[in-house]
């Protein structure tokens, strides 16, 4: 029944002169997404609101659920456009509109009007009331309630009368691309698909880098990765992930380190190697899935000596979450089964039973004195050896 979606936006409406920006890549990111669902759209902007048209046949619920992936959109609404013939002309679309949208008509409600077009010749009130009248006259099992109602009519009068009255959320934030783009050290595990979600949430464009330890991590831990990543292009568009071989550095580092510090100067070498793909690409910054305290590589101190190696600033979204609140949205953007699934990747091989909590960075600058005979050479093979994926989002 509905041929149009409103969709209504929050913090871009804020953002005086550079407004157009971000109204303009919602509408683009809008266009990409619906490429994904069978159907022909047109979507165009009009006075702080950007409608989304159908032309002919759409499947409603895909059209819903792929909008409901584009960031910077807070309510989609599916809208009755109709044009300025009169009140009786509106009263009767609104009439109708409850008729098809609702089987029962058992319930209470209330009439929400805004002009946006002051030479109407009737005020929101009298429109309102007016409206709520003739509702009661043709379906009278519903009840006004104007402070609790199960049903808000809202009329938006403006070049073209908007008729809604279901509000469905989205992901809120901002456009995808309106931030630039930044470097995700991805893993199979729970934490660092939510920290790319939460992360390109704020408009921020994702590259990945993947640590692979072949022959103990299997092609399933490696597919494992892929298919996170999958997951999390759903929101964030295709993703650029680098494969890196490390299973000589972590070798090497095992065979010449002390076996408490393994973990960190591990990953002070992962920070090396993301950071160089990183600038390589022109990202403005590193995101990790760490959180204060979760494991020994995220005390206070093990995080000043892993970002000590980096001269980009890392982001880490997740750093005061507790689990539970990471697996619930993990749950929400549907990464949480496939990271539980156990196929171990290079990060808990080679853990040590007890490992450094807190780490001085002068000893661990020490311990990486022992490296520094093949060490250069073993990260620049990683680097000339990684394979690169373009992974988009999975097609239903």
């Amino acid at each position: 029944m509905y041929s149009a979606f409103l969709i209504k936006y929050a913090e871009i409406a804020i953002k005086g002169k550079n407004r157009y920006i971000f109204e303009d890549k919602l509408v683009s990111n809008i266009i990409s997404h619906l490429k994904r669902v069978e159907g022909s759209f047109q979507v165009r902007k009009e006075n702080g609101r950007i409608y989304v048209e159908t032309e002919g046949d759409y499947d409603y619920d895909e059209t819903v659920t792929e909008l409901q992936k584009v960031f910077g959109i807070v309510e989609i609404c599916p809208v009755i456009l109709t044009e300025d013939e009169g009140f009786e002309k509106l009263a009767q679309d609104v009439i109708c509109h409850i008729n098809e949208a609702y089987e029962t008509k058992n319930f209470t409600f209330k009439v929400d009007t805004r002009r946006a077009r002051k030479n109407y010749p009737m005020s929101s009130m009298e429109i309102s009331a007016e409206l709520g009248g003739r509702i009661l006259e043709a379906f009278p099992e519903t009840r006004v309630d104007v402070h609790h109602p199960q049903v808000t009519i809202h009329i938006e009068i403006r070049p073209q009368i908007n008729i809604y009255s279901v509000r469905i959320p989205g992901q809120g934030g901002m456009p995808l691309g309106s931030a630039g783009k930044a470097m995700l050290l991805l893993s199979g595990g729970i934490d660092s698909p939510v920290a790319g979600y939460m992360i390109s949430k704020r408009g921020v464009n994702l590259e990945a880098t993947y640590f692979h330890a072949p022959p103990y991590t299997s092609d399933r831990a490696k597919q494992k990765v892929v298919d996170l990543a999958k997951k999390v292009a759903a929101y964030s568009g295709k993703i650029k992930l680098h494969v890196v071989n490390f299973t000589d550095i972590q070798l090497y580092i095992y065979e010449k380190c002390p076996h408490d510090e393994l973990t960190i100067i591990m990953r002070r070498y992962m920070m090396m190697i993301a950071e160089h793909f990183a600038k390589e690409d022109d990202c403005l910054g590193l995101i990790t899935g760490e959180s204060i305290g979760q494991v020994a590589s995220q005390t206070m101190q093990s995080l000043a000596v892993t970002n000590e190696v980096c001269t980009l600033p890392v982001y880490r979204p997740l750093i005061a979450m507790d689990k539970q609140d990471i697996v619930t949205i993990a749950e929400k953007i549907d990464t949480y089964e496939t990271s539980i699934l156990p196929y171990e990747d290079c990060c808990t091989i080679f853990v040590a039973k007890h490992p450094v909590t807190k780490p001085n960075l002068a000893y661990i600058k020490k311990s990486e004195q022992n490296l520094t005979e093949k060490i250069h050479e073993l990260v620049q093979t990683a680097i000339d050896t990684t394979e690169v994926i373009w992974v988009d989002a999975e097609q239903d």
